[in-house]
């Protein structure tokens, strides 16, 4: 009893929270509906248990089912690891490279930054990711990337055992006009019959997990590729940029987030470098982009009020069918008040609400998205030429 009480503590209970959102019971259901389906696909209509073939399928749906729930448990449970709250460097010189949190009360290691959604600074933040209730980060980086790998691999064999079915179930009772094809049908041939038979409900409880796995596959399949992609851009700044990271090849870079320990090399804090790189090469490179960032913005005038939906349909039918596909915020704005916009689409900008001194003290930043004709460009930067970054190329 003693051992249950100090595995299940307080503060991992209150991390269950995370499955009362939409992204985990959308992602829980959809590994549901396709683990069972294809068992039960499988056993009564496909490929019955007392065959070799048979119990050799079962215990690899299984075992699809068992790794897949690991890894995304484990993703969504362990968590990225947050820098500590009140975070310097151990030289105070080095304080001059790196970005301050406000919000934590603490410097930014390098590689992490801080999250609107956990509302802490990130080790090592690739994103937020919804469906998982949490960010992607240094210590479950390795069970999120073995996650996006493991379900495309396990949709893949259900959807196979879910196209088998409906075929070997469908072939005597429906003709394809296939007369001149030769299939040797002995295996769906099943004596005795199936307890129950492959009737209309059946039918259509496959086809749709059929669905849901092929569509799983294409998703996350692509969320794959992307994440084992560098996604890491760079602003055009005249300057050579060497990645301090990169150990140079792809082993070693493996070898920093998968371990035989499930542990990732390192605190999350220091990182190992290249040779002719400096500790803090990427927080200069971010100081600089973010400078850059601000020269930039533009500032714009709010000419009409917007209520902070994520679909307005009172700002025109472009407008409400465009809105971004991001959990990133949109902000409520009043006639008169100025925005300062710093990278937008066709027809929605985003960017930080310029507040008045007497509500700046004890207020963070009030950013997020906004429609774009709800404000017009102030007079002093219409003479500009400058646009927010991605308004150019999205046009």
């Amino acid at each position: 009893m003693g051992t249950f009480c100090s595995v299940v503590k307080f503060e991992n209970l209150q991390e269950l929270k995370r499955l009362c959102h939409w992204g985990p019971i959308i992602a829980l259901g959809v590994i549901a509906i396709c683990s069972t389906m294809a068992m039960i696909d499988s056993v009564l209509w496909y490929w019955p248990l007392h065959t070799t073939g048979g119990s050799v399928n079962f215990i690899m749906l299984i075992n699809w089912t068992v790794m897949i729930l690991y890894n995304y448990f484990n993703a969504m449970f362990v968590g990225p690891g947050f820098v500590p709250l009140g975070w310097k460097p151990e030289n105070s010189q080095d304080s001059v490279y790196l970005q301050y949190c406000k919000v934590c009360q603490a410097y930014k290691a390098p590689r992490s930054h801080h999250c609107r959604k956990c509302n802490r600074c990130v080790m090592k933040m690739d994103h937020h990711c919804p469906w998982i209730n949490n960010c992607c980060g240094y210590q479950n980086h390795a069970s999120f990337t073995l996650f996006l790998l493991l379900a495309p691999l396990g949709c893949i064999h259900a959807a196979f055992i879910f196209v088998m079915t409906m075929y070997t179930q469908l072939y005597n009772r429906l003709s394809f006009g296939w007369n001149t094809v030769k299939i040797d049908m002995s295996a769906a041939r099943r004596d005795p019959l199936p307890i129950i038979p492959f009737g209309l409900a059946a039918f259509a409880a496959t086809l749709f997990a059929l669905g849901l796995a092929l569509g799983t596959t294409i998703a996350v399949g692509m969320l794959f590729f992307i994440q084992a992609k560098d996604r890491i851009q760079y602003y055009q700044l005249d300057e050579v940029f060497v990645f301090p990271y990169d150990m140079g090849s792809r082993w070693k870079n493996f070898k920093q987030v998968f371990t035989w320990s499930g542990v990732p090399e390192g605190d999350g804090l220091d990182w190992p470098i290249r040779e002719g790189c400096h500790q803090y090469s990427l927080t200069i490179e971010q100081l600089k982009q973010k400078a850059d960032k601000r020269v930039r913005s533009v500032r714009y005038k709010v000419i009409e009020d917007y209520s902070g939906t994520c679909c307005p349909l009172n700002r025109g039918i472009k407008t409400f069918f465009t809105s971004p596909c991001t959990e990133e915020p949109r902000i409520r704005l009043q006639k008169g008040e100025f925005i300062l916009a710093t990278r937008g689409l066709r027809y929605w900008l985003y960017g930080d609400k310029i507040l008045d001194d007497s509500v700046l003290e004890g207020v963070s930043r009030i950013r997020g998205w906004f429609p774009r004709n709800c404000v017009e460009k102030c007079p002093c930067d219409a003479e500009t030429d400058q646009a927010p970054e991605g308004e150019k190329k999205n046009r």
